[in-house]
């Protein structure tokens, strides 16, 4: 891992994000690249030529001086830090700039405090976890502390989640972290029984090409629930899950926008999101 994406609106949910990516970067050696998006409106884009460039100029120049401030932190010293300013119109463009610089993390603050439908559905966030083909890292509180030493990753071990196990092992691996797997039952929401559940966990492996590992099968009344009870369980650093391309990052959870808030309100740990 050598590049990590910051996209920042100089509050702080960005000033949380960039934190957690510094001491990233300073474990892995990595450079940060930080990104502001102007998102100059159309009034100003459709003024005459010489009026347009005087105002983007002027917009450009106003959000590199507020770099300066921003990116003067004690925690950023050693770390190689690159600055972009691009009036990007919506923040599905970040995967585009994530190709184009050859980024293998994106770390982003959340302005969610009411639940997961804030945190993702119709926010920035979940544009950028639907379109992102790298990993996001959602972050939501400050965490100085912040290390990566024990990640959980929940999926159902379908066969099109092998690609985002595999993704996850490579991330762990990285920092040498222990990577725990769980599978959420539940009684309402595609319910198994403990064969049936040990029977798709058998073939996701061999589907895998991997030795079978340990997978805590947990109960609950619901899958967000699930994950804020089993993630209250053990000192985690992260929870991973993976995410199915335009769908919302709910419609893994539940496939319903009306159930979830528990996890965003009460869970603070990062969210790492997989593409599949």
């Amino acid at each position: 891992m050598k590049k990590i994406l910051v996209p920042v609106d100089f509050s702080k949910p960005s000033v949380h994000a960039l934190h957690i990516a510094a001491r990233i970067a300073k474990q892995l050696n990595a450079e940060i690249i930080v990104l502001h998006m102007m998102g100059i409106s159309e009034a100003v884009l459709t003024k005459d030529e010489a009026q347009e460039y005087e105002e983007a100029k002027y917009y450009m120049n106003l959000a590199k001086k507020r770099f300066k401030p921003f990116l003067n932190q004690p925690y950023l010293e050693d770390i190689k830090v690159r600055e972009i300013v691009q009036n990007y119109k919506d923040f599905k463009e970040l995967n585009k700039v994530a190709q184009e610089q050859h980024i293998d993390l994106i770390v982003m603050g959340s302005h969610g405090t009411s639940g997961l439908g804030d945190v993702f559905v119709g926010s920035n966030t979940e544009k950028v976890v639907r379109s992102s083909d790298v990993p996001v890292l959602v972050v939501k509180m400050p965490n100085p502390d912040f290390k990566i030493e024990n990640i959980v990753f929940a999926c159902d071990f379908t066969e099109d989640s092998i690609l985002a196990f595999k993704n996850v092992r490579e991330f762990a691996a990285n920092f040498s972290a222990k990577l725990n797997l769980v599978y959420i039952n539940t009684p309402y929401y595609d319910f198994n029984s403990n064969t049936e559940i040990e029977e798709r966990i058998s073939k996701f492996f061999y589907k895998a090409g991997t030795i079978e590992q340990e997978v805590t099968i947990y109960n609950d009344y619901s899958v967000e629930h699930g994950l804020m009870n089993f993630s209250k369980k053990g000192n985690y650093d992260i929870l991973a899950i993976p995410t199915r391309g335009r769908k919302p990052i709910i419609h893994f959870l539940l496939g319903s926008r009306s159930i979830g808030e528990d996890v965003a309100n009460h869970a603070n740990l990062p969210v790492l999101t997989f593409k599949i």
